[in-house]
């Protein structure tokens, strides 16, 4: 297992019901949003993804069905929820639903007041890129191709805005990363391809972050992936190898944060491929997807700026998912918490 541990700096964060979350020094973490009356042993219905805007909303997209086959109508909702968390019940939920129920959706940035989610429909093997705004969705990119055209996107996943406001999109199926401006229209198909590409994310220097899972077709099985990085100075390079991202995010200090569900950890990763442990989790729970706080005027209100989420599936029970946030001296801990290990 490609992290190091810490164990002397670690303390533990207990919840009932739960296993334990193992942080450095200095963390704490607490549930930020759970439920009552969906599944054993408490959280909201299944949410792999998640991203947070400015004013220090989060928004959950409801996970589809994008590893299982069957006949079912695969539209679920988004989830927004206000600043301080939430416990939804099924009487109560539908009061933070936002836009419409999309199929197989996944939330996977913010651009200003845009939610940008990706869909896919899974018999014709069509990909869209929307953008959301004021709960309205529009078409940005991908959908039904000209006649006797292939489509722009198959099944895509995270999203990530550059510094210039261009929008990269993994798509799995395709096995490649598309470069689009502002506006959606297609800079580069294939800007970047990567072996199922899940996750990405763009650092201060416009260094696009990529999460592949490589040698596994679903995420829960066991299997080894690769985490990648693009710089406009020197291309594609494989960073690390072995890390599996459930989820990822860019430190402003340009490291990845990565969710590696198989090992049950968050881990830092530095751009020569070196990783610091973040955080440890027991007891069956495992991380999934994870988004850290912009610093902002309002999140600095909120008092969660900098804060890191973390979609949590407590005790290997993946139908219910707890959001925790951890909050701690993180940038300090990447310039020189703990000793990394190749």
């Amino acid at each position: 297992m490609l992290v190091v541990a810490i164990v002397a700096a670690l303390v533990a964060v207990a919840a009932p019901a739960r296993g334990e979350m193992l942080l450095p020094s200095g963390f704490t973490a607490n549930v930020y949003v759970t439920g009552d009356g969906f599944a054993q042993p408490g959280g909201v219905p299944s949410s792999s993804t998640l991203v947070i805007d400015d004013a220090g909303l989060l928004y959950l997209a409801r996970t589809g069905r994008r590893f299982t086959a069957g006949e079912v109508e695969d539209l679920f909702p988004l989830y927004r929820i206000p600043v301080g968390g939430a416990r939804l019940t099924p009487a109560t939920e539908a009061r933070y639903f936002y836009g419409p129920p999309l199929p197989n959706p996944q939330v996977g940035a913010v651009r200003g007041q845009d939610v940008l989610v990706t869909t896919f429909d899974r018999e014709r093997k069509i990909g869209v890129l929307y953008r959301l705004r004021d709960g309205t969705a529009e078409l940005l990119a991908g959908g039904t191709p000209p006649r006797g055209e292939p489509p722009l996107l198959r099944q895509p996943e995270g999203v990530a805005v550059d510094g210039s406001g261009n929008i990269y999109v993994a798509d799995r199926e395709q096995g490649a990363v598309v470069k689009l401006d502002a506006s959606g229209r297609v800079l580069q198909r294939r800007f970047a391809e990567v072996m199922r590409p899940r996750t990405v994310g763009v650092d201060p220097s416009d260094r696009l972050w990529i999460g592949a899972d490589v040698g596994v077709e679903a995420p829960w099985q066991q299997g080894p992936g690769e985490i990648w990085a693009v710089s406009p100075q020197s291309g594609a390079q494989l960073v690390l190898r072995g890390p599996l991202a459930a989820g990822l995010a860019v430190a402003p200090s340009g490291h990845a944060i990565v969710a590696n569900r198989q090992a049950a950890t968050v881990v830092v990763v530095t751009p020569d491929g070196q990783t610091l442990e973040l955080a440890r989790f027991t007891e069956g729970d495992v991380p999934r997807g994870l988004a850290l706080a912009p610093v902002t005027p309002q999140t600095r209100r909120a008092g969660i700026a900098g804060d890191l989420f973390i979609v949590v599936i407590r005790r290997g029970i993946f139908a219910v998912n707890e959001v925790v946030r951890v909050a701690g001296p993180l940038e300090s801990f990447i310039r020189g918490g703990g000793v990394p290990r190749r």
